[in-house]
């Protein structure tokens, strides 16, 4: 039986990735589409920042929290934001 492997990755290795593998997709997408797009892997990069993320570290040290304080705030903030995201991505894909 395969197991699955979970790999978190930092919000910039996460765009370069998703856009190299869209990247043929986007071709053949019309400008709203291929906008609609950009959007949805910006939003699914920012999915549960933590520890491996600059910008993790950032907040962290910025605000004077600890780790596990970051973790608990920016982490589900993050995570917060890229649903959202998602979902209005998903809605405008619907309407337009």
């Amino acid at each position: 039986m395969a197991s699955a492997a979970v790999v978190f990755v930092s919000a910039t290795v996460a765009t370069i990735t998703a856009s190299g593998i869209v990247a043929p997709l986007a071709a053949a997408l019309d400008s709203v589409h291929t906008a609609l797009m950009v959007l949805a892997v910006g939003a699914g990069s920012l999915f549960l920042s933590h520890v491996n993320d600059a910008g993790f570290w950032i907040v962290m040290e910025y605000f004077g929290m600890s780790v596990g304080q970051t973790l608990r705030t920016w982490s589900i903030m993050e995570t917060v934001i890229s649903v959202i995201a998602v979902m209005a991505v998903l809605f405008l894909g619907v309407v337009l």
